[in-house]
């Protein structure tokens, strides 16, 4: 798959998946833009590591929660790049608890970062693609949106959201040339997910009939197939990548 002569942003592209996904989008040829809240050490070593393999990176500092912010990321890259080919809604946060003793807070902090910061890029490119008339949007769900996992009634909440928006905006775009879509990972590898990981032990691999936890990776050659040419035709639609974990059976 090539991206030659397309231009990317993603969001929460510093750390775990949005890691993968910038390096994977890079690799495909793309140029790429990652938004970052605060891993400023890890953002700056990845803007190194691109330009020294000789990828065209740049990297944005903003409160994903913002509308305003994104609309300024994407009228710098705009301004910058003239165009945004593929916008990838990876930011994303986990405070779990409880709903009896789950605080406002909470609430509000994984919903609006998980779920109106993908309202605020979407809506900050869609006239510039349907001006295009070409875009790829992929927006990370997860299976929590269709399992229920107590103490995650805010995360699958807005998880659950990205599904619904991802269907309805699929439709709206398609004539433009534009396709919506979502990928759902399972149990990922990455810093936000340890706590769980370290609760649950190997237990957790006894559920996944793959045997073994997902990588960035694994998610990043979903995103790269639903960025490119060879995804035309599909739209819409909510990729799951989790080894197996929601087949049931095992």
């Amino acid at each position: 798959m090539s991206l030659a002569g397309r231009t990317a942003l993603v969001t929460g592209g510093s750390r775990g998946i949005g890691r993968a996904i910038v390096r994977g989008l890079a690799a495909d040829g793309a140029r790429v833009a990652f938004v970052y809240r605060s891993s400023t050490d890890a953002a700056n070593e990845l803007v190194a590591e691109l330009e020294q393999n000789g990828h065209e990176v740049a990297a944005f500092q903003a409160d994903v929660r913002e509308k305003a912010a994104a609309d300024d990321v994407v009228e710098q890259l705009l301004a910058r790049w003239e165009k945004i080919d593929i916008l990838v809604n990876n930011a994303g946060v986990i405070h779990d608890g409880l709903f009896a003793t789950m605080d406002e807070e909470q609430w509000r902090d994984v919903v609006e970062t998980n779920l109106n910061s993908v309202y605020n890029f979407s809506h900050a490119v869609t006239r510039p693609m349907m001006s295009a008339r070409w875009g790829r949007m992929i927006n990370m769900s997860s299976v929590a949106a269709s399992v229920g996992n107590p103490g995650q009634s805010n995360y699958a909440a807005s998880k659950a959201g990205i599904i619904g928006f991802t269907r309805c905006l699929a439709t709206e775009l398609a004539r433009r040339g534009i396709t919506v879509n979502a990928v759902a990972p399972g149990f990922i590898e990455t810093d936000m997910t340890a706590a769980v990981r370290n609760a649950a032990g190997d237990t957790i691999k006894k559920h996944i009939p793959a045997r073994r936890l997902g990588q960035p990776e694994d998610i990043a050659h979903a995103v790269r197939f639903l960025a490119g040419e060879e995804s035309s035709y599909i739209t819409g639609q909510v990729l799951t990548v989790d080894g197996g974990l929601t087949l049931g059976g095992f």
